[in-house]
Order: structure tokens, then C-alpha cells, then sequence
């Protein structure tokens, strides 16, 4: 994660605003959003992306639509928490498409992830097979989450 930050003015914010909304809008469409001309709306945008506030662009997929309703949110406790640890934990997580986020947590556990299964079956055996086997696993305990209340992007608040 960057530790610059990067100022943005009202042009800025309603670019990414916009684009929160709308990440295939034209050039063309977006400057007459945001009520400057094309040039000047590309030179933004072209920075936003050279500096890294612009991260990238994806589709945002419906896991619900994809079968994938269960959501598990899991505490997991390491047994060694020095560096190497941390970075052997971190880089096995990276690789495992199940989990949808993974946070180092100030806690009485170490790393907050969540995870999206189809079901509770499937997220058993995933919890027995992957989660049990990643480097310094110690212990875990599983939330299960019966409604998402509230999912959102960050650009919401840009």
C-alpha cells in the first residue's frame, strides 16, 4: 500500500466519482461530466493512473449470480509472527482465489479474512484443506455472515 498521498481538487474527485459509476465511460462522455473539455480530462485521468491513485479497471461480478453465497469471515492466529512469517502467510493468501480480502489486524488474532464459498460444505472442506495448511497457521475461528448489508467500493466516498 502507498503511503503518498495524492491531492485531488473537485475535477479530480468527480472523475473518479464517475468512473465509480461508469469505468467503460468515454473520454468524451466523461469530460462533459465533470464539465471540462476532453484534453484536460485525459491529462487527469492519464495522472490519476501514473501515480497510482487509479489502480486499474475490472468488471464487478455478482458472486451470488456466480453460486458463490456463502461468506465466511475468519480469524486466524499465527504460531510466529515475526517478519519472514508474516511475509510467508501473506504471499500463500495472495494466491488463494477463495479469499476475498485478508487484513493484518491489531487484536487478539493476526489476520481478519474473508472468504467466499458456494456453501457451507465446500467451505468446510476449504477451511480443513487451505486455511488449516497456510504457513504458521496456529488456530482459526469462522463468522459466518447471513446478509450483506452493506458492500461498497472506495471510490464512493472519492
Amino acid at each position: 500500500m502507498k503511503s503518498d498521498t495524492f491531492e485531488l481538487d473537485r475535477f479530480d474527485r468527480s472523475i473518479l466519482a464517475v468512473l465509480a459509476e461508469d469505468g467503460r465511460i468515454s473520454i468524451t462522455d466523461l469530460a462533459r461530466r465533470i464539465g471540462l473539455s476532453k484534453s484536460p480530462t485525459q491529462a487527469r485521468l492519464r495522472r490519476m493512473e501514473e501515480t497510482g491513485v487509479i489502480i486499474g479497471y475490472r468488471a464487478l461480478l455478482d458472486p451470488i449470480r456466480l453460486g458463490l453465497d456463502h461468506v465466511a469471515f475468519v480469524e486466524v492466529r499465527l504460531n510466529d509472527t515475526r517478519e519472514a512469517a508474516l511475509r510467508a502467510f501473506n504471499a500463500a493468501v495472495a494466491k488463494v482465489p477463495e479469499i476475498e480480502q485478508a487484513h493484518m489486524i491489531a487484536s487478539h488474532f493476526d489476520y481478519l479474512l474473508k472468504v467466499r464459498t458456494p456453501d457451507m460444505s465446500a467451505y468446510r472442506k476449504f477451511l480443513g484443506e487451505t486455511i488449516s495448511s497456510l504457513p504458521h497457521v496456529s488456530n482459526t475461528s469462522t463468522y459466518v455472515a447471513m446478509e450483506a448489508v452493506k458492500e461498497t467500493m472506495l471510490a464512493d466516498g472519492a
